[in-house]
């Protein structure tokens, strides 16, 4: 088989969740690293926290593919005591490749939104935010199988989901047949969840007031938490790249990171 490089594996993730859809905010793509380096096992994660990066390294893992940014806003210093230059010090001293692809991958079909939507057992008819020029947009909304009250549309998610918990706002006995989701923090789309015809949002991240707004409008909101609406991308995104990498006849290992857990913990 012939050898990887790094371009490769970008080319994979690239072809899939086109950068060129990124929010205009975003620092998406290559952090750290050098295209033409060999690449023989990736690993793949929510983020790249420092307990990852130092996992990877012990792991002789060659790159690191991560939905969220190592930075979003730019560095004035970089202090190696620092968490960040904690991990800048080990993927350099490792030569580990740090590579991120964050509102492409929300934004794609088959990316994050879809995941997620699949996993809930649910089609998508419509993005929640249209993209421009037939490009795909943010979130989704998607139609219920069957009507069904709110306190079932709940049960059903935390099922799907493997939660024991989730927070949600309306009347229970709300009639549901569609839900509108979006990935990560969704909190900044109400209007157009109002505007889209749901009578459910599915997101993470939502503050008291955002939850006054859903009640007011006599909806409801499930909020399962920014973590658990995007983590599984760790496995769908091992799986993708690996049957790509096979499908090349590239000699490459793609696993999921299984260390990283919800920071939020409740007692």
């Amino acid at each position: 088989m012939p050898q990887a490089r790094v371009r490769d594996i970008v080319e994979i993730i690239e072809n899939a969740a086109p950068p060129a859809l990124a929010e205009t905010w975003d620092n998406t793509g290559l952090a750290l690293g050098r295209m033409d380096d060999p690449v023989k096992k990736v690993w793949t994660a929510l983020d790249p926290l420092p307990m990852v990066v130092e996992a990877a390294c012990k792991n002789n893992v060659d790159m690191l593919f991560t939905h969220h940014p190592l930075l979003i806003r730019p560095l004035k210093s970089l202090d190696l005591a620092t968490p960040m230059g904690t991990i800048v010090s080990m993927a350099v001293r490792h030569n580990l490749t740090l590579y991120s692809a964050h509102t492409n991958l929300d934004k794609t079909r088959g990316g994050v939104n879809d995941i997620l939507t699949r996993r809930l057992g649910l089609e998508s008819e419509k993005d929640l935010v249209p993209g421009q020029a037939d490009q795909p947009g943010l979130g989704r909304v998607a139609r219920l199988p069957e009507p069904g009250a709110l306190e079932d549309v709940i049960a059903r998610v935390k099922e799907r989901l493997g939660l024991k918990w989730v927070r949600a706002v309306g009347n229970k006995n709300l009639k549901v047949d569609a839900i509108a989701l979006c990935s990560g923090s969704g909190s900044s789309l109400l209007p157009e969840f109002f505007a889209s015809g749901a009578q459910v949002y599915l997101t993470g991240d939502m503050g008291y007031h955002h939850a006054r707004s859903v009640e007011d409008a006599g909806l409801a909101c499930i909020d399962v938490g920014h973590f658990a609406s995007e983590h599984l991308m760790v496995e769908a995104m091992a799986h993708f790249i690996q049957e790509q990498c096979d499908a090349q006849g590239l000699d490459v290992i793609t696993e999921p990171c299984s260390l990283e857990q919800d920071p939020f913990a409740i007692y």
